[in-house]
Order: structure tokens, then C-alpha cells, then sequence
């Protein structure tokens, strides 16, 4: 019984949360099944109720923050825009936004060098982009864009996109401290892309 109350009160989400943190901060290698319970102050063998191993772990959040993303620009794509931002500069705001808003959680999804990391991200990595680039194609058909732009444009977008992230990102600079240099970065790619 004793168990059983621990498990409900250590929640995945919770794991989830303590695991990212660990993770960036101290990498991944350094950090442990062990560690982790230390961290929230249980035992290593409770985290085993919820993930096999480290890695599936490491893949659980992956996938969590790229859902994430994927919903906020989901949403992006019904929310009104001001009068001054298209929608596809709207959906490329937001995904500034979120980088940079959750700097280490991006670096995780779009940023890790290590290649037993990388493998659990490429995948995710490519859903993310096949999401944003059909939000994209969709407002370019919209547009009656050429098909080579169609097919062409999306992947320039989202790579300056990473680009701008990637640049600010070492910086720790806040969404609102460069939100008039995003948008005039996405402001240049959009009006020399014809969008």
C-alpha cells in the first residue's frame, strides 16, 4: 500500500519535469536514474514505474515539448493577427517566441550534438518541420504560389527561423527583449520570399 501512495504522488508529470531540468543543467550523461529520484526525493525504483530507462525518458520529454510546439502553432493558425503581420509571419512569431521563451527546451529538441540524443530528436524534429511546412504550403496555395516555391520556401523559413533562435538563444535574451528584431527578421525573409 505503502507503494502504491508513493507512485501516485510521484507523477510523470513531475519526473518529466525534475528529468529536463537535470538534463540541461548537468547533460545527460551526467545524470542518472538514481540522480533523478534524489532530486525529488524518492528512490530510483519508484521512477521505474513510470520509464524503463533513462532513455525512454529522455525520449518522453523530446516528445512532450515537440507537442508543445505543435499545438501553439496549431493555434497560431486561428488566432487573429494584427493588421501589420501576415499569418505566415504570425506562425513564424510564435515559433520565435517559443524558442526563445523556452531556451532549454529548445536546445534539447533542435540543438543537442550527441548522437544518441540525436537519434530520439530526428524524428520529432522532421514531424515539427512537415507541421509547419504544411501550415505554410497551405497559405502559399492560398497565394497561388509557384510549386517549386511550395515546396521550396517552408524549409528556408523554418531554417532562419532556427537560425535567429540559435543566434539569440546563447544570449539568454527574452522573446520581448528582440520581438521588433524577429519581426523584422521574418518581415525581410517573408517579403523576399513573396510571401
Amino acid at each position: 500500500m505503502a507503494r502504491r501512495a508513493v507512485e501516485q504522488e510521484l507523477s510523470r508529470e513531475r519526473i518529466l519535469e525534475a528529468a529536463r531540468h537535470l538534463f540541461i543543467t548537468k547533460g545527460y550523461r551526467a545524470i542518472s536514474m538514481r540522480s533523478i529520484g534524489q532530486h525529488l526525493g524518492y528512490s530510483h525504483g519508484s521512477l521505474y514505474y513510470h520509464f524503463k530507462e533513462k532513455a525512454e525518458l529522455f525520449y518522453a520529454i523530446v516528445v512532450e515539448d515537440f507537442n508543445h510546439l505543435g499545438h501553439l502553432l496549431l493555434q497560431a493558425m486561428v488566432r487573429p493577427v494584427r493588421d501589420d503581420v501576415s499569418k505566415v509571419e504570425h506562425i513564424m512569431m510564435e515559433f520565435i517566441r517559443f524558442g526563445l521563451e523556452n531556451p532549454y527546451q529548445y536546445e534539447i529538441m533542435f540543438m543537442i550534438r550527441d548522437e544518441e540524443l540525436l537519434s530520439y530528436c530526428r524524428t520529432e524534429q522532421g514531424r515539427c518541420f512537415e507541421l509547419f511546412a504544411s501550415i505554410i504550403r497551405q497559405y502559399m496555395n492560398e497565394e497561388n504560389c509557384t510549386e517549386e516555391d511550395i515546396q521550396r520556401v517552408p524549409r528556408t523559413l523554418f531554417l532562419a527561423m532556427h537560425g535567429f533562435i540559435s543566434y539569440y538563444i546563447q544570449d539568454r535574451l527574452t522573446f520581448v527583449e528582440i520581438e521588433s528584431s524577429a519581426l523584422s527578421h521574418v518581415k525581410v525573409l517573408c517579403r523576399n520570399l513573396g510571401q
